[in-house]
């Protein structure tokens, strides 16, 4: 009977043991969950620091080179081509001879119309001299004047002709394409050779809307060469474009001057120098990713006592990715610049960077 009640109290002590063991561990598991609650429900989010800093206006726009002149040069008369002087890559001067066409017709065609011109000139002596006596009408002498113009006219017309036989270069510059062989029988307007000079070339280039404004005819700007990283070029805004296109893009064009090294079709980089000098310099900016809803709200979240409080600000002007800040934040302040879609005033945060 004494051993049953030892076993009693034996077991009751056990029971009471693993009871208090029980309740200390679920007291340390709400506790640990608290803990792990307040952790969850802080929102991660980016920072950066406000601070003063001169800003860089210099505007960037990237375009391809294109020849400053460029023609296809065509034939002008119908005919079989005779001769070709020329080949790619050869180097011509305006006016330069480059092809000649068959001229045997039209040579037949010259020695006619001299022929008819002198007979016009015997007939047109013939009637001054009757009409002095009376023995043609003022209408016959009027007729045979006009015959001989008309004469004099044909001669002119196929000595034309006879130039037009040789195809002349337009421009000065490099033949880019020969399109034409001896042999070959063309028709006006067949476009015979291609003459590109790039002596200079002009770098096509469009502009922003917010940037068209800074720059002007006549500006000089550097421009660099991603081919050439080891030369320096710098070009002349020779002409700006009055009509934006569907992107409120201006086309810009710069003329540079060749130094041998530059092709058409190249690509490169134009930077035109926008310094507003003191009205960019020691400027409160902050990124433009920081604001709620958009710069134009002039909303931002700073970090306050481990939240994040709501503020609104007055903006200045926007460079880049970068906002002036003109009042309302100080420098040195904490701003947000990711996670702002969670946030609501007094969220309390958890600062990843």
């Amino acid at each position: 009977m004494k051993k049953t009640f030892i076993y009693i109290i034996v077991a009751a002590v056990l029971v009471g043991l693993a009871a208090w063991k029980i309740a200390d561990n679920k007291k340390k598991q709400e506790t640990e969950v608290k803990e792990v609650a307040k952790q969850v429900d802080k929102i991660n989010v980016n920072v950066v620091t406000a601070s003063r800093t001169n800003i860089d206006t210099d505007y960037s726009a990237n375009g391809t080179f294109i020849p400053k002149q460029e023609t296809n040069q065509s034939a002008d008369i119908s005919g079989r081509v005779v001769s070709v002087f020329v080949k790619e890559g050869s180097r011509v001067g305006a006016g330069q001879v480059l092809a000649t066409i068959k001229r045997d017709a039209i040579e037949v065609d010259v020695t006619q119309a001299q022929n008819n011109l002198q007979n016009a000139i015997i007939d047109n002596q013939r009637y001054e001299n009757a009409f002095k006596t009376g023995g043609v009408t003022k209408q016959q002498l009027d007729n045979s004047r006009l015959q001989l113009q008309n004469m004099k006219a044909a001669v002119r017309a196929q000595g034309v002709k006879i130039n037009d036989t040789s195809v002349r270069a337009g421009i000065s510059g490099t033949i880019n394409k020969k399109m034409v062989e001896p042999g070959a029988v063309v028709a006006p307007g067949t476009a015979l050779f291609e003459i590109v000079n790039i002596n200079s070339l002009k770098l096509s280039v469009l502009v922003d809307e917010s940037q068209v404004g800074r720059i002007q005819i006549g500006q000089t700007v550097n421009i660099n060469v991603n081919v050439l990283p080891d030369e320096s070029f710098s070009g002349r805004i020779t002409f700006i474009a009055p009509k934006s296109d569907a992107s409120l893009n201006f086309p810009v064009e710069i003329e540079v001057q060749n130094k041998g090294n530059l092709k058409a079709g190249m690509y490169a980089t134009a930077v035109f120098k926008t310094n507003h000098g003191a009205e960019t310099q020691n400027m409160l900016t902050v990124p433009a990713e920081a604001f709620v809803n958009g710069v134009s709200s002039g909303q931002l979240f700073i970090v306050q006592n481990g939240t994040a409080k709501l503020i609104t600000v007055q903006t200045g002007k926007v460079y880049g990715d970068k906002v002036q800040i003109i009042s309302g934040l100080n420098d040195g302040e904490q701003v947000i610049t990711s996670g702002q879609i969670n946030l609501d005033n007094g969220s309390k945060i958890n600062i990843v960077k």
